[in-house]
């Protein structure tokens, strides 16, 4: 899974609405699937399941009657699974849209995303609306999904979904790419917070401290610390140290993205 990273007004959703081919752009070109977004959209969109940032369905229908209509537009038979797909999230395919919550409809967008089981999945601010049981649900059917040789990629604006799920990140500023890298990659480059606690004969200040360390605050027989570089040195640092306590906290993502999110 990729996730696609940014504060509201990022462009992520301009982003996901390019690809699709529901936008056309002023310049460049991209490709999904080998297919051009601007001038192929139309085929594109039969073979990825897309899920947008605002579902409009059709109120007067029910769901049963909703996901009929979009299997028979695909040219695809899906009942049995969006069945399954509904069972699972627990929606109700006998009311008639109009009736339905901000969360129900939002279950009802994500299984007209996934019934026809595409090899790509587009989707905009996916668990937006859920409540926890089913936001749960829906983690565990895309973790399957890529399981099965899928390929998903999300918008959130929520950093601890994105590294919940993905295995990279592409990360929008201003409508532009700032990083795409691996979470594992991204990780090595968060601040790593620590606490070092000296034993009581230690005289603190004839320790050298090494690049990367920041002292934060300073007691007679402690440090609050940050660290900015890999752990190797770091862990090779702290064993030259006559330490009685040493807590590292796991490494600050939130840190990091907010470097990325600075106006200045």
């Amino acid at each position: 899974m990729v996730g696609l990273l940014g504060p509201n007004g990022s462009g992520k959703t301009t982003t996901i609405r390019l690809l699709m081919g529901l936008l056309f752009p002023t310049s460049g070109q991209s490709l999904v699937l080998g297919m051009r977004c601007d001038t192929q959209g139309h085929l594109l969109r039969s073979q990825v399941g897309y899920l947008p940032g605002d579902v409009h369905l059709y109120g007067h229908l029910t769901g049963h009657a909703t996901l009929e209509f979009l299997s028979h537009v695909r040219g695809k038979r899906c009942t049995d699974e969006y069945s399954r797909l509904a069972s699972r999230f627990d929606l109700d395919l006998k009311l008639p849209v109009r009736k339905y919550s901000t969360g129900m409809r939002q279950k009802l967008g994500l299984i007209q995303a996934l019934m026809h089981r595409p090899n790509l999945l587009i989707l905009d601010e996916p668990t937006s609306a859920l409540d926890p049981l089913v936001r749960t649900q829906v983690v565990d059917e895309l973790r399957q999904y890529v399981a099965q040789g899928g390929t998903v990629l999300f918008s959130s604006h929520s950093l601890h979904e994105v590294e919940e799920l993905c295995e990279e990140v592409i990360v929008l500023r201003n409508g532009k790419t700032v990083e795409q890298q691996s979470i594992a990659a991204l990780k090595s480059k968060a601040l790593r917070h620590l606490t070092l606690v000296f034993q009581p004969d230690v005289d603190v200040d004839l320790i050298k401290v090494p690049a990367g360390l920041s002292i934060i605050d300073k007691q007679a027989n402690s440090w609050v610390c940050t660290w900015d570089g890999e752990s190797r040195p770091l862990l090779s640092w702290l064993a030259t140290l006559e330490l009685s306590e040493v807590y590292i906290v796991r490494p600050n993502l939130s840190d990091l993205f907010l470097a990325y999110y600075d106006s200045r």
